[in-house]
């Protein structure tokens, strides 16, 4: 049992005791036995769930979620505190000195007419900062970890802010056209290797056409879900299930249903 006095309210300053006392010698096995790895998983799954809060315009939902983001921001730099190497203070400190001097148009003297000119002054301080001066720089930073889509349309935006021409839509599309009659032929030959630029021709065609690919394609697996539960509820309704449903009826509902999410 540790020293610790509840409260009616708690803040940020509490939520840093709290987790150091969950860490320390008396505190909870299993908080004690983390590390940056153990947790790496964590990170990522608050921060989706977070994110599907901020998707279904759940504030109740985005307040616990944001709690459970912060909840992780802490319990790393608690890590390190304890070796001695940075604090959440030092943290704070380092994204208030970055947020002034990625602002000149607010902190400064620059001058910023909309939202472009913001982004533009943030993303030249960025490159100063951090020494890109190259396509090589600017590709390399981003993060392997990435989900796949979005990496590639972080890269491919990069590269365009480089000189690399960025296909229209229709050059995407035509892009997309060759890469797909290339993967027939490759087929025919016995050979896969091309599906991954497939998928990338495909970012080049979202990001063409002004959609962030991981979006869209989280929408187009939502629509998915739909279309397979109408048509289980019709095979269920029918007497049977899915997996049992006549292939002609099934393929009548997956088309009444593929006309109906595309309206």
């Amino acid at each position: 049992m540790v020293e610790f006095t509840p409260k009616t309210r708690y803040d940020i300053r509490d939520l840093l005791e709290i987790v150091r006392l969950l860490r320390a010698p008396g505190g909870c096995p299993w908080d004690r036995a983390q590390t940056h790895e153990s947790i790496r998983a964590n990170f990522l799954e608050e921060t989706y769930e977070a994110v599907d809060a901020i998707d279904l315009k759940d504030a109740d939902l985005l307040r616990e979620e944001l709690g459970d983001v912060l909840m992780q921001v802490v319990l790393h730099c608690q890590m390190e505190t304890e070796q001695d190497r940075f604090t959440f203070d030092d943290v704070c400190n380092e994204l208030c000195q970055k947020l002034v001097y990625r602002h000149p148009h607010v902190f400064g003297e620059a001058q910023a007419a909309g939202g472009e000119q913001a982004l533009a002054n943030w993303n030249e301080r960025k490159n100063t900062e951090k020494g890109r001066n190259s396509a090589r720089d600017d590709l390399e930073s981003v993060p392997a970890a990435l989900p796949a889509l979005m990496r590639a349309a972080k890269l491919q935006k990069r590269a365009a802010g480089r000189g690399v021409p960025a296909p229209d839509a229709a050059a995407a599309l035509d892009r997309l056209q060759a890469g797909r009659d290339n993967m027939r032929r490759a087929l025919a030959a016995g050979e896969t290797a091309g599906v991954g630029g497939l998928l990338f021709d495909t970012v080049a065609l979202a990001r063409a056409l002004g959609q962030e690919p991981e979006e869209a394609l989280t929408r187009a697996g939502t629509a998915f879900t739909r279309r397979v539960e109408a048509c289980e509820d019709a095979a269920l309704a029918a007497g049977t299930t899915l997996a049992g449903a006549a292939p002609e009826a099934l393929a009548a509902c997956w088309g009444q249903e593929s006309t109906q999410a595309s309206e």
